[in-house]
C-alpha cells in the first residue's frame, strides 16, 4: 500500500509556518518536516493566531495529519549542557518549541540529544537530557519528544544506540518519548546499512538495545563519509557511501510504515524525484 509510507522532506517555513504544507505538496510529499521558528535564534516571536489557523487549515486541506509532520527544534539547544545557565536556557527554549507544536496541533518534536563538552561524564549528560525531557513533559501535554541519533561528531551524545536507551530508561512517561533514526548518522556512527543483510543486522541491534516500538520517524539521507567516519555530511540518495539498497529496504519493510520518512538530502531540486524513487520501491 503506497499510502502506508509517509515520505517527504524538510521544507522551508519562510513567510510563515502555514507555507510548509503547501511546499510539501508541491514536491509530491505525504509527510514533511519544518522548523516552527528560526532554528539559529534562541528567542522568536510567538506564533500568531492567524498563522496557527492557516497552518491547521492548509494541513487539513492537503491531507497532512500530525502523524505525518515532524517539527525540528533549534540547533542551539543542548539539553545535556554542563553549565547551569546554558542548561536552563536550553530547557526553556525546548519547552517553547513544545508549546509551539501544541499550538499547531502537532504531536512530535524531533531534537538532537545534547553534548557533554568534556565537562561532565557521558552518564551525567544523558541523565540531564532525560531530566530535560521530563521537565518538558510536565510543562506541555501531548507532544512526544523524538530523540534523533547523532553522527558522533565532537562531544555529541546519541550516536550509540546504548546512549538512546539510557536516556529513555530515565524518562518517566515512556509513551511520550521516541526516536528518529537518521540513516546518514547511523552509518557514520558505525552501523552498516549498505546491504539488506547489513540493514537487517543494524535494525535488529536497534530493536534489541532500544526497541523498534520507540521508532517514531526517520531521516532518509545518503552519506558523503565512509562507515564509522563520525562526520555528519549528507548526500543525495544513491550517490554516497550507503547506496540504494538501504533505501529500498526501508521502502519495502512494514516496520517503517506510517512514520515520517524525511529527506534532508543536499539537493532540494531533486527531492521530488527522490520521493518518487522511494515510492517506486514500495509498490
Amino acid at each position: 500500500m503506497l499510502n502506508k509510507k509517509f515520505i517527504g522532506a524538510h521544507v522551508s517555513a519562510a513567510g510563515g509556518v502555514e507555507n510548509a504544507p503547501i511546499r510539501a505538496k508541491e514536491i509530491g510529499a505525504n509527510a514533511f518536516a519544518l522548523f516552527t521558528k528560526n532554528q539559529r535564534q534562541w528567542v522568536a516571536k510567538p506564533l500568531t493566531q492567524k498563522s496557527i489557523d492557516s497552518f491547521k487549515k492548509n494541513c487539513a486541506a492537503l491531507g497532512y495529519s500530525s502523524q505525518q509532520i515532524l517539527p525540528h527544534d533549534s540547533y542551539l539547544i543542548n539539553l545535556g549542557a554542563p553549565e547551569e545557565e546554558k542548561l536552563e536556557k536550553s530547557r526553556a527554549a525546548f519547552i517553547d518549541e513544545m508549546e509551539r507544536c501544541e499550538q499547531l496541533g502537532l504531536t512530535l518534536l524531533n531534537f538532537h540529544p545534547g553534548s557533554h563538552l568534556k565537562k561532565i561524564s557521558e552518564s551525567e549528560c544523558l541523565a540531564r537530557i532525560a531530566e530535560s525531557i521530563n521537565l518538558a513533559h510536565q510543562a506541555v501535554p501531548n507532544v512526544i519528544a523524538v530523540i534523533e541519533n547523532t553522527a558522533g561528531q565532537g562531544t555529541n551524545l546519541g550516536w550509540k544506540f546504548e546512549h538512546i536507551a539510557e536516556i529513555i530508561e530515565q524518562v518517566a512517561d515512556k509513551s511520550r518519548v521516541g526516536v528518529c533514526l537518521d540513516t546518514c548518522h547511523t552509518f557514520v556512527a558505525g552501523y552498516d546499512l549498505r546491504t539488506a543483510e547489513a540493514c537487517e543486522h543494524t535494525f535488529a541491534e536497534f530493536d534489541r538495545i532500544v526497541g523498534m516500538h520507540y521508532l517514531r520517524a526517520m531521516h532518509i539521507n545518503d552519506s558523503k563519509i565512509a562507515l564509522g567516519g563520525k562526520v555528519d555530511r549528507h548526500h543525495s540518495l544513491g550517490e554516497g557511501e550507503i547506496g540504494w539498497e538501504c533505501f529500498k529496504y526501508i521502502s519495502q519493510d512494514s516496520r517503517f510504515d506510517e512514520i515520517p520518512l524525511i529527506l534532508e538530502t543536499i539537493e532540494p531540486e531533486r527531492w521530488q524525484d527522490e520521493i518518487q524513487a522511494l515510492r517506486s520501491f514500495s509498490v
